[in-house]
């Protein structure tokens, strides 16, 4: 028990706040009030401030209190839940308004998840979060119910384990998949497919995904070059010479298409004019390079054929 004065207002998921006749109608009862929960390090009200407000109304001196030990954020989570399991319930406003609130603070938490804790549909908490995060970082997995993270997208997945496989190819599997954030099976697959010169995305993935805004683009040139890149990287005979390794690291810069339009973004506005000198002056040696292998691809050719 504690004095009615000491716990203060904090973690409500009420957009309007607490609802006076509902005060008023526990105010009336002569049953003692049910316990309120209370997060210890700021004394403030995690779940039922109407008790507390109709214990003051009818001039208790004190409550029944359980602490919640924990972040203030997932003080908020637990207040969200036990105001859509039990007492007065949330309206729609309140309910979308915390959904948002958690996207923000449990960014890793599945839709399914957040629904569940919300009381409103999956399909609903995927659209509040397309709303909050549009301009936002997105997480790149998502913690669901059964406490296991999984990508949010497969496809995205597979292509950032392609890239590490390609940048690292001593780099064990295991070590891959836990930076690449997929499984240990998904590596080896991608692996492979790396080994025969495949795409690393399967088909069925593909058309899964063709209709969400954030599928990944495996078409574009940066993606389909990591098996070759891969291949190149495996030879010894480019990774054992100076001029093997500096070809390596240029085709490397050119696999990270993928990161363009962020580097683009983040060259400051007075760097611009240099950069694009720069970069005019890199795609003119590349240019080069293309018709110097083109020259020797044609004279190893004729080389085949005219003996």
């Amino acid at each position: 028990m504690v004095p009615v004065s000491e716990p203060l207002p904090g973690y409500s998921p009420r957009v309007r706040g607490e609802d006076a006749a509902h005060v008023r109608n526990l105010a009336n009862t002569g049953d003692p009030l049910p316990p309120i929960v209370v997060h210890r390090t700021t004394m403030r009200v995690v779940d039922g401030m109407h008790r507390l407000e109709a214990a003051r109304a009818r001039g208790d001196r004190e409550i029944a209190v359980e602490y919640f030990d924990g972040s203030a954020q997932d003080a908020f989570l637990r207040a969200v839940r036990a105001n859509v399991t039990h007492g007065l319930p949330l309206s729609r406003a309140d309910r979308e308004a915390a959904v948002k609130r958690i996207i923000e603070s449990h960014a890793g938490l599945s839709d399914r998840a957040i629904a569940r804790v919300a009381g409103l549909s999956p399909s609903t908490v995927a659209a509040i979060r397309r709303r909050s995060t549009d301009k936002a970082a997105q997480s790149n997995s998502r913690l669901g119910r059964d406490g296991r993270t999984r990508p949010v997208n497969a496809v995205e997945g597979r292509l950032r384990a392609g890239r590490l496989i390609a940048e690292r190819p001593d780099a064990s599997l295991r070590a891959i998949a836990r930076e690449a954030k997929v499984s240990l099976g998904t590596v080896q697959d991608v692996r492979k497919r790396m080994d025969r010169g495949e795409d690393l995305v399967p088909a069925k993935f593909l058309s899964r995904q063709a209709a969400t805004p954030r599928a990944g683009k495996p078409a574009d040139g940066g993606e389909t070059g990591l098996p070759a890149l891969y291949v190149l990287r495996r030879d010894p005979s480019l990774r054992m010479s100076e001029p093997g390794r500096a070809l390596l690291q240029w085709l490397g810069v050119c696999a990270r298409d993928h990161e363009r339009e962020q580097i683009v973004d983040a060259i400051p506005e007075h760097c611009l004019e240099i950069v694009l000198e720069l970069a005019n002056s890199c795609a003119e040696t590349w240019t080069q390079l293309r018709h110097d292998i083109e020259r020797r691809v044609r004279g190893s050719s004729a080389s085949r054929g005219g003996g």
